[in-house]
């Protein structure tokens, strides 16, 4: 087989969730050693793709529609068998009807939360996805709760979709108790400390989580990672007007080879968001050891199991009491980890591989 895919998302500098699973699932699809041949659109040079024998890299640059025309110029002329769209719709909104299209929808925000998301990509989405999803000969979504709002929301068949979810990279996981102090030390980190990772903007919900942090003890510090989103503003005026600038740490987006050792190095990590489609940080965190506070809405309810405490993301009250009882219970924070642990074993980028993989033949 021929494959066409857009991996813009997977070659940024600064992934966020949908660049990482752009990234890992085009990683481990180039790593089964299948008979394809993949030919990968970018806007920007990136060599970890280009080391497979069996890969074509095509540069075009960023210059917004007109790279996805330049795309669709080229599809029509070398003809690939399949084309893979692992986070934009633009291009199989406007494939040629032979072309055999598999997308992959990671939510449906921008028409459940549409005033919290970024308004460029809502109405992109909303102008794209309804007909990609009419040419996609496959659709693959991340969660189960992403398929139900297909179905509902755009009346999709259920046969024509199929759930692979995403997972934690092998670089989360448990360090070392010297590993984690050298660290600590690095980074002149407490020794307890609570971590929350996301975007900053409306719909990751950290002010709640800001609200909340009133009823956590005063020596208990919280670190955010994430870079800034939208109306991100709104999040540092909450700081204020709590009297938080010296309890909570913003520390934007950190080093890839960082991140497994924040989330080592907490106590606890609190994921506060409203909406996802999947929510790969509360994995992260399981898979390296660290008690979970998730919010108990849309996806992430099948993504922690019962390997987290699950609050409504609305209540600081719920969210303080839950992170409460970790600080204060350590078998309880004990058996979250041990948990997690189970529980982020249960999702695996090879296997998600592999089933996009059977898809590709089943349409082929």
């Amino acid at each position: 087989m021929k494959i066409a895919i857009d991996i813009r998302e997977a070659v940024r500098s600064k992934r966020t969730g949908k660049g990482w699973y752009a990234f890992q699932m085009i990683k481990h699809l180039l790593e089964l050693n299948e008979d394809n041949a993949y030919i990968l659109y970018t806007d920007l040079p990136f060599a970890d793709f280009e080391k497979y024998p069996h890969v074509q890299m095509k540069f075009f640059p960023p210059s917004a529609l007109r790279w996805h025309l330049k795309v669709l110029q080229d599809v029509k002329k070398i003809k690939p068998d399949i084309y893979f769209a692992p986070s934009s719709f633009i291009v199989p909104a406007l494939a040629p009807k032979w072309l055999k299209v598999v997308i992959t929808v990671h939510d449906l925000v921008a028409w459940l939360f549409p005033m919290r998301h970024n308004m460029k990509a809502t109405f992109i989405e909303r102008l794209t996805l309804p007909r990609a999803l009419k040419k996609g000969a496959y659709v693959t979504t991340v969660s189960e709760n992403t398929k139900k709002d297909l179905i509902k929301i755009f009346k999709t068949k259920d046969e024509k979709i199929e759930v692979i979810p995403c997972a934690a990279s092998e670089a989360f996981r448990a360090f070392s108790h010297q590993e984690i102090q050298k660290f600590r030390h690095e980074k002149n980190l407490p020794e307890k400390y609570l971590l929350a990772v996301g975007t900053l903007e409306p719909r990751k919900n950290m002010k709640t989580l800001i609200k909340c942090m009133s009823q956590i003890p005063a020596d208990i510090s919280l670190y955010i990672i994430g870079g800034k989103g939208w109306q991100y503003e709104e999040i540092f005026d909450e700081v204020k007007k709590n009297g938080l600038e010296n309890r909570i740490k913003f520390l934007g987006y950190v080093e890839e080879k960082e991140l497994p050792l924040y989330y080592n190095a907490a106590t606890c990590f609190i994921f506060p968001s409203l909406y996802e489609g999947f929510g790969i940080p509360p994995l992260e965190a399981m898979q390296c050891g660290c008690p979970v506070v998730c919010s108990n809405t849309s996806s992430l309810p099948e993504v922690v199991g019962d390997s987290a405490l699950l609050v409504d993301p609305l209540s600081s009250s719920d969210m303080s009491k839950a992170i409460n009882s970790i600080l204060s219970d350590s078998k309880l924070a004990d058996s979250l980890r041990e948990k997690g642990l189970a529980q982020a074993k249960k999702f695996s980028w090879v296997k998600s591989a592999e089933s996009l993989q059977e898809i590709f033949k089943r349409i082929y």
